[in-house]
């Protein structure tokens, strides 16, 4: 990743996220809301944890039949998605609670899910909700030579087939992120002096990483293998359950970024980008499902990445109730709000899109 110094346009005449913001302010102001969790998002901890939890504890303690091993599995996987969606994202923006050490704890979470905290937050808070789409600053979009997310990434022969083999690879993300992912991070983000709040001690750092994997490697391998599960089993079920979670992140985030409706903006050869942060947010982010619950529920409200762009210290659950603030402010300044109506919209949407950045570009 590049690491020249970009610069958002401070010229916005019409004010349109000063505007935004005094009105979604004053949502919460007349509503005598919080802006972080309650007791929705609380029930909602809760039974991820069980999906994740639940079916590790039946495999543990019960002699289940194959099949019911790899349903188990699966479960845990969606389960992991659904902790780290519903869970862990909102407490590592600070918005599951009001309480620093409750944001803490829940954000802990991350380490029993392949991660690590401290990357996760340089990834996700800094490089990618403020480099949003832009080639070489934000991770997300950068997948090696294998996929090509953005127009403006180096073109493979390979990536003529990408839209046929992507939604495969998909399913690896959490693998990476348990074997290699977080050890290059930690060395890269360290090198780079990069940090979402203070800056940890290296050695803190480090310590904190493997005895995290150490953890995590604890519970999901050791612990069923010495309760009598083969290596080969216990292989599988590690592969299936971060198989699954994989796909399902995945899938949501390609559907909030990699969509024929985002843009890929670049900096000029000063660094400096053509809109303000905020705006920059409209341009290169898209909902779906706007009107689902069960979406919106499982989620973790990431079906709606508009409203999360531009309030992150906001918990999900008040995006439904923000969205039509946001939606109708964006049309007043004659800004885009990008939406697909259903998943399946979004995914097939995707799935050409990944068919368009797979052409060779100087063919096409």
């Amino acid at each position: 990743m590049t690491q020249q110094t970009l610069t958002f346009s401070k010229s916005d005449p019409a004010k349109f996220f000063r505007t935004l913001n005094k009105r979604v302010n004053n949502y919460f102001k007349e509503n005598n809301i919080k802006k972080t969790g309650n007791w929705k998002l609380y029930t909602k901890a809760i039974i991820m944890f069980t999906l994740l939890l639940g079916p590790l504890v039946l495999l543990l303690t019960l002699d289940l039949p194959t099949w019911l091993q790899v349903i188990c599995m699966m479960t845990i996987g969606v389960g992991m998605a659904g902790v780290g969606m519903n869970v862990m994202h909102d407490a590592n923006h600070g918005s599951f609670s009001s309480k620093k050490w409750v944001n803490k704890l829940m954000g802990s979470s991350i380490h029993i899910l392949a991660g690590n905290d401290y990357n996760w937050k340089v990834q996700h808070n800094v490089l990618h909700h403020t480099y949003t789409n832009i080639q070489g600053h934000d991770e997300d979009i950068d997948a090696g030579r294998i996929i090509r997310f953005s127009k403006h990434a180096k073109w493979f022969k390979i990536h003529k087939y990408q839209r046929f083999y992507a939604f495969f690879l998909y399913g690896l993300l959490t693998v990476n992120w348990a074997i290699t992912t977080d050890f290059k991070q930690t060395y890269q983000y360290l090198k780079r002096r990069l940090s979402y709040g203070e800056f940890p001690n290296p050695a803190t750092q480090w310590t904190k990483l493997i005895i995290g994997k150490i953890l995590y490697y604890a519970i999901w391998v050791v612990l069923p293998l010495s309760l009598g599960y083969s290596w080969w089993q216990v292989l599988i079920g590690f592969f299936i359950m971060h198989y699954t979670a994989g796909i399902i992140l995945s899938v949501i985030f390609q559907l909030a970024h990699v969509m024929p409706n985002t843009e890929m903006p670049l900096p000029d050869e000063n660094g400096n980008m053509k809109n303000t942060w905020a705006i920059h947010q409209l341009f290169t982010t898209s909902n779906f499902s706007p009107e689902s619950w069960i979406v919106e529920f499982y989620t973790g409200g990431l079906n709606r990445q508009v409203e999360h762009h531009l309030f992150s210290n906001i918990s999900h659950i008040h995006y439904r109730d923000i969205a039509k603030i946001v939606k109708e402010t964006a049309k007043e300044f004659s800004l885009p709000y990008n939406e697909y109506q259903s998943i399946w919209t979004a995914i097939a949407e995707h799935y050409r899109q990944l068919k368009v950045l797979g052409r060779n570009p100087q063919l096409a």
